[in-house]
């Protein structure tokens, strides 16, 4: 066993041929900084952690919100799947991407979407950093990966109508004000980050690879965390069969592209090796988002669950149209399916994360999930006030269970830089301004 350099969280990690595999806060070893002096009592405080899911070209508007607070808070249909969590809930409505205003439909809403900038029209890329990566940029050398970039759909390429890229429609995620993120949207390669797992081993399980350390280490530490490494090898074994049944399909796919002369990127799913059903990826995905937090791979992630102009389908849901054009229909029964579909995914990550014991509370009480889309409405193509949620309790910094209209205060005091100010001050990033806002939320 080793421990990471002096600069990263004390994590322990255990070794095999080819990869490393980071395990999470085993409370009889020291962690998250120097070990524990004989006249401290607990454990060092959990770090805090911040994860972004989006989903494109708006909500059901009609099957939206929420009233009330705490237990007693009454979730919209959309909403209902959030309903085992609602005291860790925030929903905030009518804050508003001024930038992102009056500029055109869907590239010009979304490539700024968390960084407030204005975006440039014609061939070169011009923005902002995105908040997530302002996080990443300030606090990931305290992690092996400063960020997780994740996305459930290929990029688009070309120009949208408006003049802007198709970029801004394709990452919400940006390393500087020219050049997103690279996002990954394979399941088996993100899968591969987590561990470090490469070479020509890749196809042999990590598991195994570290048995002979995990056997070593349970040998080392208490009852409590042998129950607590136990519990963790097995998700990641269950994780692992996923990711490689994933891994044999992109191989396969990769081979099919080659034999007709195309890229893979051209290539439909599910000829792309991306799975047919979305119920699968996206839950795959949100899985590794886990691990990785759970471990402290990494603090800060960002999931791009379906971008803007998105050509998902959804035949579980008994929706014929794609994403899109089922947007443009956002009251009807099959895009509320849609948009509780999201939700539901959204539910399945903070469950896990709530599920996972750390300190005196939960892995989510110390983490904020931020979700929203680029609209409110995308029928009308309305983002003059967006969808916004967080769950989880960023280490007792943000108060939960609570339903926020921002709606009349004013465009001054509605901005959504100003909630992103509030939540980089949360994770101990404080900043002078961000995007367009020179203030922090207020309430929040």
């Amino acid at each position: 066993m080793s421990n990471q350099e002096p600069k990263l969280s004390r994590r322990i990690l255990l070794r095999g041929a080819g990869v490393a595999m980071s395990l999470p806060l085993l409370e009889s070893l020291p962690v998250w900084g120097a070990p524990l002096r004989s006249t401290q009592k607990d454990p060092a405080t959990p770090p805090k952690r911040f994860v972004v899911q989006f989903m494109g070209t708006g909500i059901s508007p009609n099957n939206w919100g929420a009233k009330g607070e705490g237990a007693q808070m009454e979730l919209s249909k959309s909403l209902a799947p959030l309903e085992p969590l609602k005291t860790k809930l925030n929903v905030i409505s009518g804050l508003f991407n001024k930038p992102s205003t009056g500029v055109g439909i869907h590239p010009g809403m979304t490539g700024g979407i968390l960084s407030g900038a204005s975006l440039s029209r014609g061939a070169v890329l011009h923005g902002g950093v995105s908040m997530d990566q302002v996080l990443a940029q300030r606090l990931g050398q305290e992690t092996a990966q400063p960020s997780l970039v994740l996305s459930c759909e290929k990029p688009l390429t070309g120009y949208h109508e408006s003049n802007f890229s198709m970029a801004y429609s394709s990452f919400i995620s940006w390393q500087d004000a020219d050049s997103p993120v690279p996002s990954e949207v394979y399941p088996s390669l993100a899968f591969d980050s987590l561990f470090d797992n490469n070479g020509n081993q890749r196809m042999e399980s990590v598991l195994d690879r570290v048995s002979d350390e995990a056997a070593s280490l349970r040998r080392k530490i208490s009852r409590e965390d042998r129950s607590k490494l136990d519990e963790y090898l097995n998700s990641v074994r269950e994780v692992e069969k996923r990711a490689q049944k994933m891994r044999s399909e992109l191989g396969k796919a990769a081979d099919n592209a080659r034999g007709k002369g195309k890229p893979l990127i051209a290539m439909k799913r599910p000829d792309d090796g991306l799975p047919e059903d979305l119920r699968d990826h996206m839950r795959l995905m949100c899985d590794i988002v886990a691990l990785a937090i759970q471990t402290d791979k990494t603090r800060i992630a960002s999931m791009l669950m379906c971008r803007d102009l998105s050509g998902l389908f959804y035949p579980f849901l008994n929706v014929n149209d794609g994403h899109h054009i089922a947007s443009h229909s956002d009251n009807s029964e099959g895009y509320e399916r849609i948009t509780r579909h999201y939700i539901t995914q959204l539910a399945y990550l903070a469950g896990k994360l709530d599920a996972m014991p750390e300190g005196q509370g939960t892995v989510l009480d110390n983490t904020c999930i931020l979700w929203l889309s680029n609209m409110y409405s995308g029928s009308v193509h309305d983002n003059s006030h967006l969808p916004i949620l967080t769950v989880g309790g960023m280490g007792g910094t943000l108060k939960t269970g609570r339903v926020l209209n921002f709606r009349d205060k004013g465009d001054e005091n509605r901005k959504v830089c100003s909630l992103y100010l509030s939540l980089m001050d949360n994770m101990g990033v404080k900043l002078d301004r961000f995007g367009d806002a020179t203030t922090r939320l207020a309430g929040i």
